[in-house]
């Protein structure tokens, strides 16, 4: 009997202790999975909490719009081009063809130093342009940002690629407006197109730093003396793409600014191709044959960008693609390097970068420039719409062309709230940056801009060869 009684209180003890131990054990899963649950909460908050910190805000920009008494009409170019006695009449011709055939409309200017006949440039012309560009765009920025003392200003950055004068064009925004005396100026030259987003990236990094800072940015390119007045037919192509334009900038790392903000910066991409012969020469200003100095553009030059544009997409499209879209190019990459018949295919899977993004500012270098992003990205006619518009009228502004894209989506009503719009600028060297922004906050298209006078005509078809 005892010993059955023993037998029995160690089966019950068994029982007990069995069930103490899955109740111990679910017990211990479950404050697992919380505690789990809790530290990824945790952790999103933190992130969230960290990059809202180092976040940039774009408070707003403005786009420089020249008096309508400097606009270069495609019928007077043609004629100032014959009447120009320093050219034979081989180039005249072809000068000629290239501003028929160049896409740039007659609403687009050049400083008045280009108007005459023939042009006389000088150190003082390029001045007085930077000078009534760059003044003309920090004060209307003033007013939009409802900025009234310039010493709020931290950090000033401006880029100019062909014109360099001392004291600098930073300095020279300083003295007029009278910017405090510990303010970070920087001026960047020689960058090319695509300087407009190189400074955004460095003002990025400088205000990792500097906390609770303002930074103004100045982009345009001078062409008073850098018109070119000779034979060579790679240097005559720039006198039919670039003319007079600007844009400024307004960026924040301050918190209280968000509110107030168009946009964040989300990712900016830098690519360089200068370590590549064909590529560093496609752009190169040099003296021609007859020792006149001029920007010449090799015949290459749409290839050297599909290039620069492929790897600088390579590195973009992890950060902003959809994983369906990642795996598809990424089974098609492999699939092309594995299976021989692939291999003799050129053709890849290009991953359809409108599921990321919803407005595209293409830089307005030229029609070939626009054509072969478009193509190589599989874009519709609409997504290069603001690039082919902002080419026609105002033509090649250089480093600030991306931001009139920007500013004519704006004007057309386009950008809501939540919408990414991506920014790809070309340069010499050869670059390629790109610069992807997120709407926060709804944009009023009735606010005045470059484009408010006249969106309503927009768009237009733009004729391949016009009829003067």
């Amino acid at each position: 009997m005892k010993f059955y009684s023993l037998v029995s209180s160690s089966a019950s003890l068994a029982l007990y202790g069995s069930l103490f131990l899955q109740t111990l054990f679910s017990f211990t899963k479950l404050h697992i999975l919380t505690s789990a649950i809790f530290v990824l909460i945790l952790t999103k908050l933190l992130y969230k909490y960290l990059s809202r910190r180092n976040q940039v805000y774009l408070i707003d920009f403005a786009c420089y719009q020249p008096p309508s008494y400097l606009r270069a009409s495609v019928a007077s170019n043609v004629e100032h081009i014959a009447q120009n006695e320093t050219m034979d009449d081989k180039s005249r011709e072809f000068a000629s063809k290239l501003f028929l055939r160049s896409c740039v409309g007659s609403s687009s200017c050049f400083p008045s130093v280009l108007h005459y006949i023939v042009p006389e440039p000088t150190l003082q012309a390029s001045r007085e342009e930077v000078e009534d560009i760059l003044f003309t765009l920090v004060e209307d920025l003033f007013r939009k940002t409802n900025i009234r003392n310039p010493k709020d200003i931290d950090i000033l950055i401006v880029n100019c690629s062909l014109f360099c004068p001392t004291p600098s064009i930073s300095s020279m925004i300083i003295n007029k407006f009278q910017f405090r005396s510990n303010i970070s100026g920087y001026n960047l030259s020689g960058m090319g197109c695509s300087a407009g987003l190189v400074s955004v990236s460095l003002a990025k990094d400088l205000l990792k730093v500097h906390k609770n800072s303002l930074a103004l940015i100045l982009s345009l390119e001078s062409i008073s003396n850098n018109s070119y007045l000779g034979k060579n037919r790679s240097m005559l192509l720039t006198n039919s793409l670039f003319r007079m334009g600007g844009a400024a900038v307004l960026l924040s790392n301050r918190h209280q600014d968000r509110k107030f903000a168009k946009y964040s910066l989300q990712h900016i991409i830098r690519t360089t191709m200068a370590y590549d012969d064909q590529s560093y020469q496609s752009v190169f200003q040099e003296p021609d044959e007859d020792g006149v100095i001029g920007v010449s553009l090799a015949r290459e030059i749409t290839s050297v960008a599909g290039k620069a544009l492929t790897t600088n997409i390579t590195r973009l499209g992890p950060l902003v693609l959809p994983y369906s879209e990642q795996l598809k190019f990424g089974l098609a990459y492999i699939w092309h390097k594995i299976w021989p018949p692939a291999k003799r295919n050129k053709k890849i899977y290009v991953p359809k970068f409108k599921k990321a993004f919803k407005h595209f500012c293409i830089h307005a270098g030229g029609r070939a420039v626009i054509d072969v992003v478009q193509k190589s990205l599989c874009l519709t006619k609409e997504d290069s719409e603001a690039s082919r518009m902002t080419l026609f009228r105002y033509g090649n502004t250089s480093s600030s062309s991306v931001w009139y894209g920007l500013c004519y989506i704006e004007a057309k009503g386009r950008m809501k709230t939540g919408d990414s719009v991506w920014q790809i600028a070309f340069g010499s060297g050869f670059k390629c940056n790109s610069a992807v922004w997120k709407c926060i906050s709804e944009i009023n298209p009735t606010v005045g801009s470059a484009w408010s006078d006249r969106i309503h005509k927009y768009p237009v078809e733009v004729p391949e060869v016009f009829d003067c």
